[in-house]
């Protein structure tokens, strides 16, 4: 569905303050897959959400997409904006994904006319009633809220609600960036769970960014692991399942350990 290969961007190249941010990044991302993004700070991860989504260009590589009709094009040229229509993301602070100080209801129908395909569509008693549908599925009373304003409710109703209308705008892939960090455990769990029923439900292709070691096991077909810059390891199938939080310690500690051995030779 997307590909990245040998993805590279610098930062302040040929200055003393020249960083390597990504290297020699080499994905390939296929439809249906939940993968979920491991790594310290500075391992590049918000870096390669950038580079998705267009928020920076790389300094070096292709970004291909195959779209639903089995075309390949190269997108790396294309804008945030552009990206936009078939590529999702959801922040870690919960007020970025919607607009305050517009109702509910306004804030959904921006979101569905993102995804709409059809013809021209407005906002009538039929469309209010199938908000309301999708919105008990968050089984938080919002259904009841269509006319007011985002801003009055909580960080967990706003990111559930955020996670609701991505999934509405039906993107080619969803960029989830610590999107449970900065709720509390109950609103975290609720949102997890959510993100797991929709992208079940929904097959979508999902990208999850977590420091969330429990999470990185129990979520997703596929883990990623990240360290200075560079993919080290990609694990799925049987053999993420069977990994254990003192596995993914040890593992990362034995790739880190031989990829400095091999720095130093």
């Amino acid at each position: 569905m997307l590909k990245l290969e040998n993805i590279g961007i610098t930062f302040n190249a040929n200055t003393p303050d020249e960083n390597k941010a990504l290297t020699n990044i080499n994905l390939d991302i296929k439809k249906g897959d939940f993968i979920t993004v491991i790594g310290s700070n500075g391992a590049g991860k918000s870096t390669l959400y950038n580079i998705i989504a267009g928020t920076l260009k790389p300094t070096s590589g292709t970004i291909l997409l195959t779209g639903d009709d089995g075309v390949q094009k190269n997108i790396t040229g294309d804008a945030e904006f552009k990206r936009a229509r078939y590529i999702g993301r959801i922040f870690q602070n919960p007020l970025l994904g919607t607009a305050g100080k517009m109702s509910l209801e306004d804030n959904m129908m921006i979101c569905y006319k993102k995804g709409f395909k059809g013809l021209k569509i407005s906002l009538n008693n039929k469309m209010r009633d199938f908000f309301r549908s999708q919105l008990k599925v968050l089984n938080m009373g919002l259904e009841d809220r269509l006319g007011d304003n985002v801003d009055q409710f909580s960080g967990g109703q706003r990111q559930a609600l955020t996670l609701l209308m991505a999934v509405m705008s039906k993107p080619s892939l969803l960029l989830l960036d610590e999107h449970t960090a900065a709720l509390d455990p109950t609103n975290a769990a609720i949102v997890m769970e959510l993100t797991r029923r929709f992208a079940q439900e929904y097959n979508l292709t999902v990208m999850m960014v977590t420091h969330n070691m429990q999470h990185a096991l129990d979520y997703g077909n596929r883990l990623i692991m990240m360290n200075k810059g560079e993919i080290i390891s990609d694990i799925s199938g049987d053999e993420k399942k069977q990994l254990t939080m003192d596995s993914i310690v040890e593992l990362f500690k034995k790739i880190k350990v031989n990829n400095d051995n091999v720095m130093l030779n």
